[in-house]
C-alpha cells in the first residue's frame, strides 16, 4: 500500500508540473483568466529581487526551489512544501532552483477571506474564534508540507481553469475544495485569523464589536440587530450559523469571560460583576458557577493562588 501511494502521488506531482509549464510559456509572470491566480516560470537562478502580494494567498511550488525573505526571516519552498502569505507585504524573492531543462514553476493563487468564512460555517464548527479579543499577532508567513489531498485539489483546479465551462463550474468547487484542505491543516489558524480581519464589513463581526463596546450596559437581541442594520430574526439566524451559538448565548459567554479576566486581574467580584453589565451579584454568580464549574471566588483564588477576604465572603 505504501508503494502504490508514493507512485500516485509521484504521478500527480508529474501532471501538476506538465500542467504548470503547458499554462506558464513565458518567463516571468504569467496570468490566468481565473482572478488573483499567477503562475510563474524561470529557467534559470534569479538572484534575490522585491516582489509582493495583495492577499492572502497560497504559494506552490511545482519544480525548483524558491526563498522569501519577510524582515530578517528567510523561508523556503518546494515540491514538498507550500507557502502561506496572510497579508498585504512587500517581500523579497529569490529563484535558488531552476535551469533551461528543469525550469522552475510555481503559481499564487490569492484566497478572498469570506470564502475562508463560508467554508468553516460549511464545516459547522464553531466560529467564534474568529470573533475573540486579538492575541500575539502570528508570522505573516508559513510553510506547511504538500499532503496527497491538498495537491490533488490543486491539479484538478488548475485543469479546470482551461475551459469556460469548467472553469464556470467546476473551478470554484475546486478553490473551496483547496481553503477546506488548508483548513485541516496547520494553516488553518492563520487562515481564520485572516478571516476575522478580512470580514469587516460581516454583519457578524459588527455585532460582536458592538457587544465588546457595550459589555457594560443591559443589551437585548434587537439592539444588536439594530447596531447592525438588520432584522431581528434575520442577524438571529446569520449569528447563529456564524459562530455555533445564539446571540444571547455569545453575550452571556463573552461577559462571563470578560468577568473572568478581570477577576484574575485583581478586581473583586463585586467589580467584576458590574463591568459585565451584571446588576444582579447572585446572578452573576449563579451564571459564572454554571459557566465555570465553581464560584468566582473560589475560582479566582485557585488560579491566583491567592485567598482575600472580600473573594471568600462573596463567595
Amino acid at each position: 500500500m505504501g508503494y502504490e501511494f508514493l507512485r500516485d502521488e509521484l504521478v500527480q506531482a508529474g501532471e501538476l508540473v506538465s500542467l504548470i509549464a503547458q499554462y506558464a510559456a513565458d518567463e516571468g509572470a504569467n496570468h490566468s483568466v481565473w482572478p488573483g491566480l499567477t503562475l510563474y516560470r524561470f529557467d534559470s537562478a534569479i538572484p534575490p529581487h522585491w516582489d509582493a502580494v495583495n492577499a492572502l494567498s497560497f504559494c506552490l511550488v511545482a519544480q525548483g526551489r524558491k526563498k522569501v525573505r519577510i524582515g530578517s526571516r528567510d523561508y523556503v519552498y518546494d515540491p514538498l512544501h507550500y507557502l502561506v502569505l496572510t497579508r498585504d507585504l512587500r517581500f523579497q524573492a529569490e529563484i535558488i532552483e531552476a535551469s533551461a531543462v528543469q525550469p522552475f514553476l510555481s503559481f499564487v493563487l490569492q484566497i478572498d477571506p469570506e470564502l475562508v468564512t463560508e467554508v468553516l460555517a460549511t464545516m459547522h464548527r464553531p466560529m467564534a474564534a474568529l470573533y475573540q479579543k486579538p492575541q500575539a499577532p502570528r508570522p505573516v508567513a508559513y510553510v506547511s508540507p504538500l499532503d496527497t489531498n491538498l495537491m490533488g485539489a490543486t491539479y484538478r483546479f488548475l485543469l479546470s481553469v482551461d475551459s469556460d465551462t469548467d472553469r464556470a463550474v467546476l473551478a470554484p468547487m475546486y478553490v473551496r475544495e483547496i481553503v477546506y484542505r488548508l483548513l485541516l491543516s496547520e494553516q488553518r489558524a492563520r487562515l481564520v485569523e485572516k478571516a476575522g480581519m478580512g470580514s469587516i464589513r460581516n454583519p457578524v463581526t459588527g455585532a460582536i464589536r458592538y457587544m465588546r463596546e457595550t459589555i457594560q450596559q443591559p443589551i437585548l437581541v434587537g439592539d444588536i440587530a439594530d447596531a447592525v442594520c438588520m432584522s431581528e430574526s434575520a442577524f438571529a439566524h446569520l449569528f447563529k450559523q456564524s459562530t455555533g451559538v445564539s446571540p444571547y448565548q455569545f453575550l452571556k459567554q463573552l461577559r462571563l469571560e470578560s468577568a473572568r479576566d478581570a477577576l484574575l486581574g485583581g478586581k473583586s467580584v463585586t467589580e467584576a460583576a458590574s463591568e459585565v453589565g451584571y446588576a444582579s451579584l447572585s446572578h452573576f454568580i449563579s451564571e459564572f458557577k454554571r459557566h465555570f464549574g465553581e464560584t468566582p471566588g473560589t475560582y479566582a483564588e485557585r488560579l491566583r493562588g491567592v485567598t482575600t477576604f472580600s473573594l471568600r465572603e462573596i463567595s
